[in-house]
């Protein structure tokens, strides 16, 4: 318990200094989060109570008795449906379709793609700001695998916010998925199922829909799973085009070695050679097409500091970017014992977040940036999983009722 009053004064604490510091110091609305102050309620409103309610009362008992395949199709379908009527809860083109269509989003972008390797040769080239040809802001700031997803989304004729805040959702629900089935090969069945009620239930499914990083989350999640459950090198892949959706997510590397090095998989340093080959096979595709990482990195750190970030205190969010992390995951793994597997798991996704946060280029909108470390902390259940799971949910409603999220 003491652990949840601490994570409390920690969110409570970043508020109050925030609120104290004021805009010109934070750039944020509501510290600690990126919104603005902004009661109101939506059409996706009952659809979210419905579903929390749902989950809270009958989830630990139907994650128990159904078949494991039912049990995640049902975990999978209730995530799903979760984030689309919190992000309906800001409408449907505020909170939905038009999320990924502003001027500083990806799609703003994806008409002028017309030659994929002209833009990865030159890719690096229109990173920084100030410059007729600049990517906008989210598109610089990402590798590319980010606008190329959306471009193929394009070209095979599902265009428009509708269809690419789609993606992000369904992808994004994965972790739903990925999660238990990470947690199953590696702990128990038993922690497993106790686990996929609180992953289908996740708070930071606010920022899943619809942010593009719901679906690095997927992507990065589903890689987990696969090196879990013994497939080296898919997951390697997989997490190799994870690091070009987001330069930050070079540090799923730490969650991927604790998995390997797993008590339940044996420290096996073919299965990890594998992987590696796998993930350094992405790397060399992107370099042979005309873009190499390093080199989009250094760029990125430079952009980040033309903008708002060289403004925004580190005094304050070096801290209060946790108390962003806590209301993402909930206060439930903080009631949790803490011990097992379970721990190790969601050890290394809070070393991933720490690193991130001392880097200092992470102040603020972490929320959204740290989901796919964040969804690893549920794995940390608490024994008394209906108060906990009610609790999970009135954080997230509470988020985007009194809120308007950026993301």
């Amino acid at each position: 318990m003491l652990r949840v009053l601490a994570a409390v004064a920690l969110v409570a604490s970043a508020a109050v200094v925030g609120v104290v510091l004021g805009g010109e110091r934070t750039f944020a609305g509501a510290p600690p989060l990126f919104a603005g102050w902004f009661p109101h309620v939506g059409i996706g409103t009952p659809l979210a109570v419905l579903v929390a309610l749902l989950v809270a009362v009958w989830g630990p008992s139907l994650a128990g008795r159904l078949s494991w395949r039912a049990a995640l199709g049902a975990g999978y379908a209730t995530a799903v449906a979760w984030i689309f009527s919190l992000a309906l809860v800001d409408g449907w083109d505020r909170g939905f379709a038009g999320r990924l269509t502003t001027t500083d989003e990806y799609l703003h972008e994806v008409p002028g793609v017309t030659d994929v390797g002209v833009v990865l040769r030159e890719f690096s080239s229109r990173i920084l700001d100030f410059q007729p040809d600049s990517w906008t802001t989210h598109v610089s700031g990402h590798p590319p695998g980010a606008l190329l997803v959306f471009v193929g989304l394009d070209r095979i004729g599902l265009s428009g916010g509708g269809w690419a805040s789609a993606l992000v959702v369904l992808t994004g629900a994965l972790t739903a998925v990925a999660v238990p089935v990470t947690v199953r090969a590696l702990v128990s069945e038993e922690h497993a199922r106790a686990v996929l009620p609180f992953v289908a239930l996740f708070p930071g499914a606010v920022w899943i829909g619809v942010s593009a990083d719901g679906l690095f989350a997927g992507v990065t999640a589903c890689g987990i799973a696969l090196l879990a459950t013994r497939r080296a090198l898919a997951g390697g892949v997989v997490l190799g085009f994870g690091v070009f959706l987001s330069y930050g997510l070079v540090l799923i590397g730490v969650l991927a070695l604790a998995v390997l090095c797993s008590d339940h998989l044996g420290r096996d340093w073919r299965r990890i050679g594998v992987a590696v080959l796998g993930a350094v096979g992405v790397v060399a595709v992107f370099a042979a097409l005309g873009f190499w990482w390093l080199d989009g990195y250094h760029l990125v750190v430079e952009r980040y500091y033309q903008g708002i970030a060289s403004s925004r205190s580190y005094g304050y969010w070096v801290w209060a970017n946790l108390a962003a992390a806590v209301l993402a995951c909930g206060f439930a793994p903080f009631a949790a014992r803490w011990r097992g597997p379970a721990l190790t798991l969601a050890a290394a996704a809070a070393v991933a977040i720490l690193v991130a946060d001392v880097s200092g280029l992470s102040k603020a909108e972490v929320e959204r940036i740290w989901l796919p470390f964040t969804v690893w902390l549920v794995v940390l259940v608490p024994e008394r999983r209906r108060p906990w799971l009610a609790a999970q949910a009135v954080t997230a409603l509470a988020v985007n009722h009194l809120l308007l999220t950026n993301w």
